[in-house]
């Protein structure tokens, strides 16, 4: 697939946390990409393509004026009506420019529909604040121009250095037990995974909304507990802790936007990448 460095200038919001550094890594050999961090941090102080951003004390303006960037991609965390206001700045950018958006949202759109996973095109209501935000997000994004806004559903996210797996793991150490919900049924994702598929997404100059978790669905307890032993040998502790009495589904699955086999992902394969 052939690439020109220059062909974009990227702009990722939140590149210094787990999910937003990792598509830092994936994209900066292909585009002119910079990102913004929030706790000061040698390795980005030094790197020239770094932008110290606080969502809630800086104008997101200031970096678009000094960057123009042609994609955004917002991976920001932080609190949840200055992000609602930054992403009210980013859409009057993205329409007075031919800019795209990248919005990282949420399973947790779907978290007050139980009985079934979510597709695409399903209507999003959820009981979490943290799923209201989001929704919040997604509607404002909605409103623009449909050729230049990707919103990304992802599912929970795992990877080597991911703060589940490091929660485990500290847990694992510490011999405090680990939370698992038996009866609640997921799909599943990786840094890595997540990656590969945004880059396919710019390359291919796609829109609309993409469910980017794996193609099959697990118990978050059997996932958790594979996980925990393939770490090492650990006499785990797990609380096991039931919401209700049913099987209850937070995953979101990929109907209308189907990616190609390579980009496709199963839980096992996620376990195997885990243990690397």
């Amino acid at each position: 697939m052939k690439e020109h460095r220059s062909k974009h200038r990227v702009l990722i919001l939140g590149a210094s946390g787990f999910i937003g550094h990792a598509i830092y890594k994936e994209l900066c050999s292909y585009f002119n990409t910079y990102g913004t961090f929030n706790t000061a941090r040698r390795e980005f102080e030094n790197n020239h393509h770094f932008f110290q951003y606080n969502v809630e004390e800086d104008d997101v303006f200031e970096i678009l004026t000094a960057i123009r960037p042609t994609i955004i991609i917002s991976a920001l965390r932080g609190d949840f009506s200055a992000q609602v206001i930054a992403h009210s700045h980013l859409s009057e950018y993205i329409l007075t420019t031919n800019a795209k958006l990248f919005f990282i949202s949420s399973a947790n759109v779907f978290d007050a529909y139980s009985q079934f996973p979510s597709y695409e095109l399903d209507k999003t209501l959820s009981h979490s604040v943290y799923g209201h935000f989001k929704i919040k997000i997604e509607n404002m994004l909605m409103r623009l121009p449909k050729q230049q806004v990707v919103i990304l559903r992802l599912p929970m996210v795992f990877g080597t250095q991911s703060p589940r797996i490091k929660e485990i793991k500290q847990h694992l150490h510490e011999k405090t037990p680990i939370e698992v919900f038996p009866n609640l049924i997921i799909n599943v994702t990786t840094d890595s995974k997540i990656t590969q598929q945004i880059h396919y997404l710019i390359n291919r100059n796609k829109y609309g909304i993409y469910h980017l978790g794996s193609t099959d669905l697990v118990h978050h307890n059997e996932f958790i507990a594979e996980i925990v032993s393939s770490i090492g040998l650990y006499n785990p502790i797990f609380k096991q802790v039931y919401t209700t009495n049913n099987d209850r589904y937070l995953a979101v699955l990929p109907k209308e936007n189907l990616l190609p086999k390579h980009l496709h992902v199963l839980s096992k394969q996620i376990l195997t990448e885990l243990e690397v």
